[in-house]
């Protein structure tokens, strides 16, 4: 990521510890992360859709054999 562009280290030297460490991200990174971030949420929400209408026919079912116990 640091040779593509998308991030830049930052050290903090007085630390010898290497949590110390943080990155920020370039412009170039932002886009890059936003991109996945847009990619990830349109999967998602079309898994949503699929699951809601999975479940709706599941009570649909059930109510018909509740309907048939009666």
């Amino acid at each position: 990521m640091i040779e593509k562009g998308a991030v830049k280290l930052i050290n903090f030297s007085r630390h010898n510890n290497k949590f110390h460490y943080i990155y920020h991200l370039t412009p170039k990174g932002i886009e890059e992360k936003s991109r996945l971030t847009f990619t990830f949420l349109k999967v998602k929400i079309k898994e949503y859709e699929v699951l809601k209408k999975e479940i709706n026919i599941l009570k649909q079912d059930v109510e018909k054999l509740n309907s048939l116990h009666k």
